[in-house]
């Protein structure tokens, strides 16, 4: 007996071999069969959609969960065009915190204030609190007085504003959020997840010193997972951060490993290990990720992490010790440290299956696409970068280098494989925007941004669903409607392929299955 049967409606496989179907049975939170394979069986329950467009469920490879939550439930600045708003929702704020406390403040954004803010101005409506106003972008903050005097002399600018590795410094310094606190937040993130279609994702990075909320960050997932508060798949990975040197025999070539020397693939079902992300340069907002030339109207070029033989250090080892790698690599600088990086390490021990990540890929020069292509990564692509922030990115890049952002066609084209996802919360997360983005190149004010590197709707959803599932490892278990393959899907109000470009990101997501299991 089947436990669910869906008829009636519009079915869309993303299986090659078998393209569309009317009706599709579940038993044991799987598929059993498609059309005239189920269409006999007797069901628990009949669900008739009335021709409702059913898709894989939406897989986003990149997010930030914990963050996502936490940020949802802190004052935010944002939109802010004035400095001085900004001063007067931290001065609302902290008077909530005991005295001498911390207080998170999301949505900082520099560029679109009319002046600078720093340390000194926080400090005048600070109220004894230590202030902490985190980037829109993740990479940088902006922190009063009382947070800085507890910072190494190195880091602590006296204007506040710290990025990368002193940002880290400042979160380092914060009080560790409690294992209760971030499961809340983990649940909430993911709730808005699956109501956008999402069925499963990939953390981006716990035990990260950039992006960490506590030593024990990985203990929260696996508490909401045990209390019935993670409604998704969640693939966790590891920050290169949490690796330590390990004595090992040598045939193991194991250097550096977490504890027990688990790597990809440990854990099953709901919740699993994931890659190792190694973090090579910074981000485009906070004016960081690392170019080969600078920055339109700026003498800056972003910054590594790291020398490139340290990065390429822990990129060997990784690869080694038997790892998928996620190598954040924005600007095209950092993306040749990560590529000549792959290239020795597959030359070391070649690893064909071990299905690498490039993260972001946010710039990429046509030199690079042949060498991505040759090593047989996946780039994991944020296509509402562009959405957004395409604005701001294209003109800080220039006219001949903004057809390089995010590529679309310039990947598929070569034969690189494009995995979609959010990097929420950074950007909006919702998988239909972005596959609206990815079709017409457009920004929210309608500036077309490499409109060459355009791709069809059908590809946008393979990103979501076919290639994000396979640069999760999840591939002989989701990303396409194949019987035995597990029941995540969504019901869409209509089909993306069928509608204007113009209508995808406004298409209603009806009901989202895990498992088979649309209740939650």
């Amino acid at each position: 007996m089947l436990s669910t049967r869906i008829t009636n409606a519009h079915i869309v496989t993303m299986d090659p071999d078998r393209p569309a179907a009317r009706e599709l049975g579940i038993w044991g939170g799987r598929i059993v069969g498609l059309d005239e394979d189920v269409a006999g069986l007797p069901a628990r329950r009949t669900l008739d959609l009335g021709g409702a467009t059913v898709l894989p469920g939406f897989i986003d490879a990149h997010v930030h969960l914990a963050w996502t939550g936490l940020k949802a439930k802190a004052p935010s600045v944002a939109p802010s065009r004035s400095a001085d708003d900004v001063l007067r929702v931290v001065a609302d704020a902290v008077t909530q915190a005991p005295a001498g406390g911390w207080v998170d403040f999301g949505g900082y954004d520099q560029r679109t204030l009319d002046r600078p803010l720093t340390a000194s101005d926080l400090d005048t409506v600070s109220a004894g609190r230590k202030v902490y106003l985190g980037h829109l972008s993740g990479h940088a903050c902006l922190v009063n007085s009382a947070v800085l005097e507890g910072l190494p002399a190195e880091v602590a600018r006296p204007d506040g504003f710290l990025a990368e590795g002193a940002m880290g410094a400042a979160l380092q310094s914060r009080p560790p959020h409690s294992l209760t606190e971030l499961a809340s937040a983990i649940e909430h993130a993911a709730r808005v997840c699956r109501s956008e279609g999402i069925t499963g994702c990939a953390e981006a990075g716990v035990g990260a010193r950039l992006f960490g909320h506590s030593p024990i960050e990985g203990a929260a997932y696996q508490l909401a997972h045990e209390s019935g508060r993670l409604p998704l798949r969640v693939r966790l990975m590891v920050a290169a951060d949490a690796l330590r040197p390990v004595r090992a025999d040598a045939d193991d070539t194991t250097g550096r490993a977490i504890d027990l020397g688990l790597r990809t693939g440990f854990g099953e079902g709901a919740l699993s290990l994931g890659s190792l992300k190694i973090f090579t340069d910074g981000g485009m907002m906070a004016r960081t990720a690392a170019l080969t030339s600078p920055y339109l109207g700026s003498d800056g070029s972003g910054q590594l992490m790291h020398e490139p033989e340290v990065l390429e250090s822990t990129i060997v080892e990784g690869h080694l010790a038997g790892w998928q790698l996620a190598v954040h690599a924005i600007g095209d600088r950092a993306l040749d440290v990560a590529l000549d990086a792959l290239e020795k390490a597959q030359k070391l021990k070649p690893r064909p299956e071990a299905r690498h990540r490039v993260e972001h890929a946010g710039l990429v020069r046509p030199d690079q696409l042949p060498r991505l292509a040759a090593l047989g990564v996946t780039v994991v692509v944020q296509p509402s970068f562009l959405r957004y922030y395409g604005d701001d990115y294209a003109t800080i890049m220039g006219e001949e280098r903004a057809g390089w952002l995010y590529r679309g066609r310039g990947f598929l084209d070569h034969g690189v494989r494009v995995a979609g996802s959010s990097d929420r919360p950074v950007a909006n997360g919702a998988p239909l925007r972005a596959i609206q983005f990815m079709v017409e190149r457009a920004s929210e004010s309608g500036r077309l941004i490499g409109l060459a590197e355009a791709i069809t709707v059908e590809e946008a959803l393979r990103a979501y669903t076919v290639e994000a599932a396979r640069a999760c490892h999840w591939d002989g278990d989701a990303g396409s409607l194949t019987p035995g393959r597990r029941a995540d899907l969504v019901v869409l109000g209509d089909d993306p392929r069928r509608v204007d470009v113009s209508r995808i990101g406004d298409i209603e997501v009806v009901r989202t299955f895990v498992g088979g299991e649309d209740a939650y």
